[in-house]
């Protein structure tokens, strides 16, 4: 997979901070934790995170190199505060600094879905954090997106599958996270549809957050009017059906 545009996710990306103001919500901070965030982005949420909570240091990890060099652009008022790691959250997390030790909390929004492996994901979390540390986390959850995906098989069949997401049931969810070594687990979805003011918008968003894995695999000159024509399916009413998954436990001590 390319890297993301970071600048455009930056410009675009008022659903993914509303919902990171929900998952900020879940946090019980007393000052002086460490926290991993997990698929950072351009780091909006992050920067709400350290305006919150003033007594706090965060590891900012991403993928996407494009979204850290948004994210050190954003959050660099916070200095020593924050640090940056590149990494792929289907790898174990790289020992050394910044996760020279465990952190206190983790925290994600709209990104684990982005990784198939939801069994090895939670270990690899789990080792990142202190026994006795949270998960406090947001992604797409079962039934997530269901019109796009619908529409995307209408269009393009041939692009449509195999899935670039894994969106988990909250049982589903549960399960895993216990089998990584997690207790006090609890996982929900909620719809959040989300409008669009115009259809430009729509497109643009679909284009640089939805369908851009499935973008990968197409010739330059097909890239657009896929995006169109699921824009068009989508339309007269551009909302799309968002239903997030929100899970939150505790790293056992065992």
């Amino acid at each position: 997979m390319t890297d993301w545009d970071g600048a455009t996710y930056d410009r675009i990306a008022d659903p993914q901070a509303r919902w990171g103001r929900a998952v900020l919500d879940l946090l019980e901070l007393v000052g002086g934790e460490r926290v991993l965030d997990v698929g950072c982005g351009s780091g909006r949420v992050t920067e709400q995170l350290l305006d919150r909570h003033a007594g706090i240091s965060v590891v900012a990890l991403d993928v996407a190199p494009s979204m850290l060099v948004e994210a050190r652009a954003r959050l660099a008022r916070f200095g020593a505060r924050v640090d940056y790691l590149e990494a792929d959250l289907a790898r174990p997390l790289p020992p050394g600094p910044p996760l020279d030790e465990p952190v206190d909390v983790i925290v994600s929004t709209a990104a684990l879905h982005w990784v198939l492996d939801h069994d090895a994901l939670f270990r690899h979390l789990a080792a990142a954090v202190r026994p006795g540390g949270r998960l406090v986390v947001q992604c797409g959850g079962a039934g997530n997106i269901a019109s796009v995906v619908d529409a995307l098989r209408q269009v393009r069949p041939d692009v449509a599958d195999p899935s670039p997401w894994l969106f988990a049931t909250p049982d589903d969810t549960c399960r895993r996270l216990e089998a990584a070594g997690f207790v006090e687990v609890d996982a929900w979805l909620h719809d959040e549809p989300t409008p669009f003011a115009t259809s430009d918008a729509l497109e643009t968003f679909l284009a640089t957050v939805i369908l851009r894995s499935h973008l990968d695999r197409l010739p330059e000159a097909e890239r657009r009017p896929l995006v169109e024509a699921v824009a068009t399916r989508l339309l007269p009413d551009p909302v799309l059906d968002y239903v997030r998954l929100t899970m939150v436990a505790t790293r056992g001590r065992a």
